[in-house]
């Protein structure tokens, strides 16, 4: 069993679309994983999706994090999705103002097989 306490990323890549399922804690001292794992699929996918529904818990490094990549996917003309936010994610991002930022904020679109 992985530890709770850890960022853990599942991905999978189809077509033009890559899917990053995170699971555990994203926050300050684990944020690197994240972006130095999604970089290179912002470069190499027209469409990446964020599934955070086993995200437990994000803080402000995390969602800087999610900004760098959005960033990132922009000037590579790649769309940054984000799907099944939790309440409190959801929330972090609404007090923020950055929900309306990403492309679809939906829920459970689609999930890693």
């Amino acid at each position: 069993m992985s530890d709770p306490a850890r960022l853990s990323l599942q991905i999978h890549g189809e077509g033009d679309e890559a899917m990053v399922r995170c699971s555990g804690k994203l926050v300050a001292g684990v944020t690197e994983t994240l972006v130095d794992e999604t970089r290179p699929l912002i470069k190499s996918y027209r469409r990446v999706v964020l599934d955070l529904s086993d995200l437990t818990q994000m803080d402000s490094m995390g969602l800087g994090a999610i900004v760098r990549l959005l960033v990132s996917a922009r000037s590579a003309g790649c769309s940054l999705e984000l799907i099944n936010l939790s309440k409190r994610v959801r929330e972090l991002f609404g007090i923020t103002h950055l929900l309306s930022a990403f492309e679809a904020c939906g829920e459970q679109r689609h999930r890693l097989p």
